[in-house]
């Protein structure tokens, strides 16, 4: 008969296995998350569709299929914030996934994994803080991703602003290159804009960028990278976001505080809205998730 302290090491090996497995289900559950906020002038109608962190293979056809199925919900406009790629031949795959989504306005910027090709990384490196570029990673081809979503008319925001019509609403739209590998340069696109709404983008949700971002009066600031966390756990939330935003932001729309001296002619200024992507895929070295299934959000703007 079996000593208790076997059959103990026989429950924990075998709730370990179970756990992996489920893990690996729930990467590939996909989920879209919807998202009602109230617009910054009355009158307002907009419906933005935020992807993320695609990290796409050549293999994840079931991920190509479900993003092109996001095109049915006919947004207004779509924002992508990086992290397309996870293989050297993932540009096409990525586009085909995209292409229905593509005949939508939309905007992007790219994240590290879009520069870099994967490697494997111990996941518990991410508690020490934000992982570092190894500079031995092969370079992918992202200048072909870039040229094929600007043919398809999308805005690279690269540390650059535009300024778009949507259902007659003129939004302006700032865009930052990702701050995860120290490629942002705020100063290029500060400064407040004269339109009935703005936008921020970013890949990693540095405080620099939402700081910076906040206290120029955007009022809603889209960033992924984080993977909301890709462990969570039950009643404690994500435990690490690999950048220095706070744990508890590392999923879903919250409310920022913008700078006590941004100037304003009605009271304490409200606050800018930030969402962050718990995204779309995983590394191709650790295809897993747990309490934070792959998602992308429909975020409706209504006033």
């Amino acid at each position: 008969m079996p000593s208790p302290r076997a059959i103990a090491l026989g429950v924990a090996a075998a709730g370990a296995v179970a756990g992996l497995a489920y893990a690996r289900a729930e990467a590939s559950s996909y989920r879209l998350r919807r998202v009602r906020v109230p617009a910054p002038e009355p009158g307002m109608d907009m419906r933005i569709l935020h992807l993320s962190d695609l990290h796409m293979t050549p293999r994840r056809r079931r991920l190509r299929e479900w993003v092109s199925s996001l095109a049915s919900l006919a947004p207004d406009y779509v924002v992508a914030t990086g992290d397309f790629l996870a293989h050297p031949e993932a540009i096409p795959p990525a586009l085909d996934a995209l292409g229905p989504l593509r005949d939508i306005p939309g905007a992007f910027v790219l994240g590290s994994n879009d520069y870099y090709a994967p490697r494997p990384i111990n996941p518990f490196q991410y508690f020490a803080g934000p992982s570092d570029v190894d500079p031995r990673r092969a370079e992918l081809p992202w200048p072909e991703l870039v040229a094929s979503l600007e043919s398809s008319g999308w805005a690279h925001l690269a540390n650059a602003d535009a300024t778009v019509d949507v259902r007659g609403i003129t939004m302006h739209i700032r865009g930052v290159d990702d701050p995860h590998i120290e490629r942002d340069d705020y100063t290029a696109i500060s400064g407040r804009a004269d339109a009935e709404l703005s936008l921020g983008i970013a890949h990693a949700p540095y405080l620099r960028v939402i700081d910076a971002m906040a206290a120029d009066g955007v009022d809603i600031m889209l960033a992924g990278h984080t993977h909301g966390g890709q462990v969570r756990v039950p009643g404690v939330g994500a435990l690490v976001t690999n950048c220095d935003l706070p744990p508890d932001r590392a999923r879903g729309m919250s409310s920022y505080p913008r700078s006590a001296a941004m100037p304003s002619t009605a009271g304490p200024p409200r606050p800018m809205l930030l969402h962050v992507s718990a995204g779309l895929g995983t590394s191709p070295y650790a295809p897993v998730r747990f309490a934070c299934p792959p998602e992308a959000t429909l975020i409706t703007i209504e006033g």
